[in-house]
């Protein structure tokens, strides 16, 4: 186990309290501005918010929620929409109220929407206008256009009933394996993500962050969003990621930071205007990503932004192992050093420590870890770690370096392979637009490894002998793929992750 950091304090005993820290210091200085890719005119109650507008409207937004609504302490609000400052506002004045937030995932079907409105029996259902049908459909006995929420304070005002200890937001995850679960996260852990996001990338009120990925996940939302709120700096919110639109945004609002996934990196880098896109403003482009093809990372070096990396999770903050600028060019594919506050284990199955170099399974223990999932089941052991199931391996300087999933790591004639070794180098072939590899059974080895691939459109008709050629020598025999597959696309979760079981069922496994 890597040896505690101190975590930073807390900036606030309270969302709230630090929504008004924030609004006393700077009162005038911009919060949000909120940009819709292909609209003109964006609605101008929303379209930039002041510090001290954000609290003006987080505060009318819990007087309407309590008394026309009646939402009370420990009430679910579910949010259904695209990126709207209204969200970020709705997480506040729940905060306010005791309440907790369930951001839905607007890419998910109405049958697995209905199943998490099932799971937790949320209040209110909130809505923009461009889900507006699809939450109709749902048929939920509250169902209200953000439009109809109240913009403006009433009479009194709905007192602060939150603390670090109340929960504030449910997020479910992707169920990759299964039905997804809703991680719990209190005031507390977000204010604890809040202040280790904020020091490893060194955010202050300098910062203009640029938010493209949708706030229904916790890289959206926790790893730049809150964070620069919580020091005062600018967010540029885009409703959604529109690659001309974020570099439009690159050009125009000149944002010094930046959280991107692999498929929006590789939209931006090979989009027609990414060469002549002045990109001066940026000291980092971050991403949430446990493994990045080092083709995207090597497009925004060249270009002269580092990429660092956030390793998390749904129950994880998700700020858990971070690579900082520092870094980036010499430990290309790592995830970075823990962050301040967070403890990793690398573990056994048998839940024993894993010695020098060798591959185990990443525990994490730290102050933004949720402790549960809805409604009371745990998430982490009896000493307090979550158990991520990826497998990782620690370097001599003590960083980090994903492998896989300890459910994709295949066994082939007797030796351990894991897939993420494979993948991130035929990555690097040209033709490959992405991968997967998986495990096929096999009478004589047990498994063999199986590479599905989509290629170019002009890939060469020798793409499988090109694709091996780039292994020689970099890669043990034993580790090539047997068997290659090419297909359209690949099965993905609403979160865009591959689905490798529904890989394997492509083959016939």
């Amino acid at each position: 186990m890597a040896p505690p950091n101190p975590p930073p304090a807390l900036p606030a005993p309270s969302l709230e309290a630090l929504l008004h820290q924030q609004a006393r210091a700077r009162p005038l200085a911009t919060a949000l501005r909120w940009i819709e890719p292909g609209q003109t005119a964006p609605d101008p109650r929303w379209s930039h918010l002041s510090f001290a507008g954000l609290a003006q409207r987080t505060g009318a937004l819990a007087q309407g929620l309590a008394r026309t609504h009646g939402v009370r302490a420990g009430d679910r609000v579910a949010w259904l929409g695209w990126n709207h400052p209204a969200q970020i506002a709705l997480l506040f004045a729940l905060a306010r109220l005791g309440a907790l937030l369930v951001p839905l995932n607007h890419r998910l079907s109405p049958a697995e929407w209905a199943a998490v409105l099932h799971d937790c029996g949320p209040k209110l259902l909130l809505h923009d206008t461009a889900l507006a049908e699809a939450a109709r459909s749902l048929a939920h006995p509250a169902t209200l256009h953000v439009d109809g929420l109240p913009t403006d304070p009433m009479a009194g005002d709905a007192a602060d009933q939150g603390c670090a200890d109340h929960p504030v937001l449910l997020v479910y995850t992707s169920g990759t394996t299964g039905a997804p679960k809703g991680a719990v996260h209190t005031q507390g852990n977000l204010l604890a993500n809040m202040a280790i996001a904020a020091q490893v990338q060194e955010l202050s009120e300098h910062d203009t962050v640029l938010t493209v990925l949708p706030l229904f996940h916790v890289g959206g939302l926790c790893i730049q969003t809150l964070p620069a709120l919580s020091v005062g700096a600018q967010v540029v919110l885009h409703s959604r990621f529109d690659a001309s639109a974020t570099l439009r945004s690159l050009r125009s609002e000149r944002p010094t930071l930046t959280l991107q996934v692999p498929a929006t990196l590789q939209a931006l880098t090979s989009h027609a205007e990414w060469p002549a896109t002045d990109l001066a403003s940026l000291r980092a482009i971050w991403a949430g990503s446990s493994l990045l093809p080092a083709p995207l990372i090597e497009a925004c070096h060249a270009r002269g932004v580092p990429v660092c990396n956030v390793y998390g999770s749904t129950e994880t903050g998700p700020f858990s192992i971070a690579l900082p600028p520092a870094h980036a060019a010499s430990h290309l594919g790592a995830c970075g050093w823990p962050a301040p506050g967070v403890q990793v284990a690398l573990r056994d199955p048998a839940g024993q420590p894993v010695g020098a170099s060798q591959v185990g399974e990443l525990w994490l223990h730290g102050p933004n870890v949720a402790q549960r999932y809805w409604p009371d089941q745990p998430t982490c052991d009896a000493e307090g770690f979550f158990h991520s199931g990826d497998l990782a391996q620690q370097a001599g300087d003590g960083s980090f370096t994903v492998v896989g999933r300890a459910k994709d790591m295949l066994i082939s004639g007797g030796e351990n392979i894991y897939p993420a070794e494979i993948e991130n180098l035929l990555a690097q072939h040209p033709c490959v637009v992405e991968c997967a590899v998986v495990g096929q059974d096999d009478p004589r080895w047990g498994e063999v490894v199986v590479a599905v691939v989509v290629l170019r459109d002009d890939a060469p008709e020798d793409w499988e002998a090109s694709l091996q050629g780039l292994l020689e020598g970099r890669l043990a025999r034993y580790k090539w793929p047997r068997r290659w597959h090419r297909v359209a696309a690949l099965p993905k979760t609403a979160l865009g992750k591959v689905q490798k079981p529904a890989v394997k069922a492509l083959l016939g496994n």
